[in-house]
């Protein structure tokens, strides 16, 4: 997106030549598949808009430093509290999962096949999947939370590395596709409000995905300029639950 920019506004040639080269990524043995092809249930979820302060994302921080000696970073503390919001939100029955599902780059575990040019913008990606039922996230603090999703991100390089030898036969990313289920994407960090076509940077970048109904999604944005912390674009709930999720984070925010 910088090349196109760049070339947008008559340079010639981009400062740093995009590179593409998916034959790089090694393929996995083919495991066959068995059993139905998966269902798609349709929901009818609302979009919701909710900033989470730098204040209130620092003070967690050090909430979870004191406790367990540990750092954590924005994407653990900003996920726990919306797992958490969510769970009570959508009140699922005490002993009924609530999943989510991260997707997280593998891109530094392929650092001796990948291109080192400094171009190179292919995406390798592997999901994390955390599954606890309703009342466990219920009854856990949010600094318990982080702790459960910095588990599941430190056991990625163990599970993608066991997929690439076509291992995980037991399925290392079990997660169904219903409304127990959160599926993540965080976007503010990826360098979208940094692309100048010519008319300066964007004050705020963000995601049409009004039509996406199969899946509850939360999708993480740099708020405008100049505010700070992460705002939250939600198509997670359906209308009867949205009100509930939207108080339960404002009174983490």
């Amino acid at each position: 997106m910088k090349a196109v920019a760049e070339m947008a506004r008559g340079l010639p040639e981009p400062s740093v030549v995009p590179v593409w080269c998916r034959d790089a990524i090694p393929d996995r043995p083919k495991i066959p598949r068995g059993g139905p092809p998966p269902s798609f249930p349709a929901f009818n979820f609302v979009t919701s808009l909710i900033e989470i302060s730098l204040e209130s994302i620092n003070r967690t921080k050090s909430d979870f430093a004191a406790a367990t000696g540990d750092k954590c970073s924005t994407f653990d503390v900003v996920t726990a509290m919306l797992y958490k919001c969510r769970a009570k939100a959508i009140n699922l029955p005490p002993n009924a999962e609530v999943h989510l599902s991260i997707t997280a780059s593998t891109r530094h575990l392929l650092h001796s096949v990948l291109p080192s040019v400094e171009g190179y913008y292919g995406n390798c990606v592997y999901p994390v999947g955390i599954t606890r039922t309703s009342e466990e996230i219920d009854n856990a603090s949010i600094v318990e939370i982080v702790a459960m999703i910095r588990d599941a991100k430190a056991a990625l390089s163990t599970r993608f590395i066991d997929w690439m030898n076509g291992g995980a036969k037991d399925n290392h990313y079990n997660v169904p596709l219903d409304y127990g289920t959160l599926r993540l994407a965080d976007w503010s960090r990826l360098g979208f409000n940094e692309v100048d076509y010519g008319w300066g940077k964007p004050s705020y970048v963000f995601t049409l995905n009004d039509d996406v109904n199969i899946v509850a999604a939360a999708i993480y944005l740099k708020p405008p300029t100049p505010k700070q912390g992460i705002r939250l674009m939600l198509r997670c709930v359906e209308k009867e639950h949205s009100a509930v999720l939207c108080e339960e984070l404002l009174k983490l925010a």
